[in-house]
């Protein structure tokens, strides 16, 4: 199981590999990292306890019900979170093509007043 620091190093690298890396973003991958840890810990758990997607579970009246397996939904749930971050950091298709366009946008707008200083 990877550990947060090395989820850490390895987020960075894709972000400069993508070459959406940026400082402000420390927090985001150290956030990142931890949730990628926490899934990696419940999938291990999952492994452990026999990979079942669904569990008995006996409830307070002492019927048994079949239920997902709490592990499983914990790492669900992990993932879901991070893909959000994965997004926000460029990583994925979607949010890398957000990130170019609003870098070029930038870029356009910068031009623009360029030219309204040299015409105005």
């Amino acid at each position: 199981m990877a550990t947060s620091k090395t989820w850490r190093a390895r987020i960075r690298k894709a972000c400069k590999d993508a070459g959406t890396y940026r400082d402000y973003f420390e927090h985001a991958i150290a956030t990142l990292a931890e949730i990628m840890e926490r899934r990696d810990s419940a999938l291990e758990q999952y492994a452990k306890s026999g990979g079942k997607p669904v569990i008995a579970h006996t409830n307070k009246a002492g019927a048994t019900n079949l239920e997902r397996n709490p592990t499983l939904l914990v790492a669900a749930d992990c993932e879901k979170t991070a893909l959000q971050y994965w997004r926000d950091l460029g990583l994925t298709p979607a949010g890398l093509k957000r990130i170019d366009e609003e870098s070029m946008k930038e870029k356009r707008a910068g031009f623009g007043d360029l030219i309204n200083e040299l015409l105005g």
